[in-house]
């Protein structure tokens, strides 16, 4: 069972929906017994880092989080803000993170007159940088939807999955043995979002 977890800052709907369409089992929950029995664990996110931690930590999700991420190797997705906050902090806010990943959350800057837009906000490609049977069947540049304004920057380019460019390239997505994020949004972007997430419920 596929486990997406409500702290009050995710897009919980269109996941679910998405998951039900590939035929895997899955529910949202806050309950904390029913985080602790899932195989899987998806982590949604929209909004801000400082907000996403503090329902994290007041909710009383960190704890089993900890202990089904790094102690049962459960594996887990992160999605926009989810995978940001497996940083150990962010430029937008003062609160620590999960710090599953030797990373830091920071904010895209670019000259206003001839840099891109922020937020980053739209369909771009991702370019593969290392395998993962999260991208399997997936080709190089493969389509994805982002809306986002921060990225992270991973210290150990090994965690790096894919990257895409906004300006530069940033890590689009990371991987560290059960634990993997992407920064864009698979229940949004379509056949693609749809494939990942399929790679995701199969995973043993």
């Amino acid at each position: 069972m596929i486990v997406i977890i409500d702290y009050g800052m995710g897009n919980l709907g269109s996941i679910f929906n998405m998951l039900k369409k590939i035929g895997a089992q899955a529910l949202i929950s806050s309950d904390v017994e029913e985080i602790e029995q899932a195989d899987k664990l998806i982590l949604p996110g929209v909004g801000s880092f400082d907000n996403g931690m503090r329902n994290l930590n007041e909710g009383g999700f960190r704890s089993v989080l900890d202990k089904k991420v790094l102690r049962d190797k459960v594996p887990i997705l992160g999605i926009c803000l989810g995978m940001q906050l497996f940083s150990r902090k962010s430029a937008e806010g003062s609160l620590t993170g999960l710090g599953w990943l030797e990373a830091e959350t920071v904010r895209f800057s670019f000259d206003v007159r001839m840099g891109p837009k922020v937020p980053h906000m739209g369909w771009n490609t991702v370019q593969i940088v290392k395998s993962s049977r999260i991208f399997d069947d997936i080709y190089h540049d493969s389509r994805f939807y982002f809306v986002h304004s921060y990225h992270v920057v991973c210290r150990n380019e090994a965690d790096v999955l894919t990257r895409t460019f906004h300006g530069f390239d940033f890590a689009s997505s990371v991987a560290r043995d059960n634990i993997i994020g992407v920064q864009f949004h698979p229940e949004k972007s379509h056949k693609f979002g749809m494939k990942l997430l399929k790679n995701f419920a199969e995973l043993n």
